[in-house]
Formats: C-alpha cells, sequence, structure tokens
C-alpha cells in the first residue's frame, strides 16, 4: 500500500504548466482589466472642469461649478452647492444629459 502512494507522489511537471497557465489567465481577466479601468477613472478625475454635469458616487448628479485641487464644488440646485473630493466623481454625464434633454 505504502508502494502505491509512493508513486503517486511523484513530480509532475505538467501540473506546473497548468499551475503557469492559471496565474496567467487570472492576469489577464482579472488584474488588467482593473488596472486599465483605474487609469482611466484617475485620468477622468483630471480632466474634470467647470460646468461638466458629473453623476457622484453616492448618486448625487450636478454641474461642477469650481475645482480646487483635489476638490470640487457641485451646484446640484439653483444656489444649493456641495464639496466633494475629485475621487467621488462616478461618471461625466454631460452627453447624455444634452442628448436626453435635446429629444
Amino acid at each position: 500500500m505504502y508502494s502505491i502512494l509512493a508513486q503517486a507522489q511523484g513530480f509532475q511537471p505538467q501540473s506546473l504548466i497548468v499551475f503557469g497557465a492559471i496565474i496567467v489567465i487570472f492576469y489577464f481577466f482579472m488584474i488588467r482589466p482593473q488596472q486599465k479601468k483605474q487609469k482611466d477613472q484617475k485620468k477622468f478625475n483630471e480632466e474634470v472642469k467647470r460646468g461638466d454635469y458629473v453623476i457622484t458616487v453616492g448618486g448625487a448628479h450636478g454641474t461642477v461649478a469650481e475645482t480646487e485641487g483635489d476638490t470640487f464644488i457641485l451646484e446640484v440646485e439653483k444656489g444649493g452647492r456641495i464639496r466633494f473630493n475629485k475621487s467621488a466623481i462616478s461618471m461625466e454625464a454631460t452627453k447624455a444629459y444634452t442628448t436626453k434633454k435635446a429629444s
């Protein structure tokens, strides 16, 4: 019985190849797309300017009234202003908002 167990535990290079392939697949399907998304979000946050209609991660919709370093002031209603960090911007909705208003 022990001889059967000893034979089954030998090194198999195929298992190493499969393990390496799983790591490569995991990188290209999970890690790399997330890094690209973070890079695009950072670039977008740096390009936010006055007058852009944005949506925050908390769901607040409004127009950027001012930008100051890492923060911006969002005008949500007539005269209603709230200060947010730039990282709180979820998406820019200017194009979608103007298209929806025109139709």
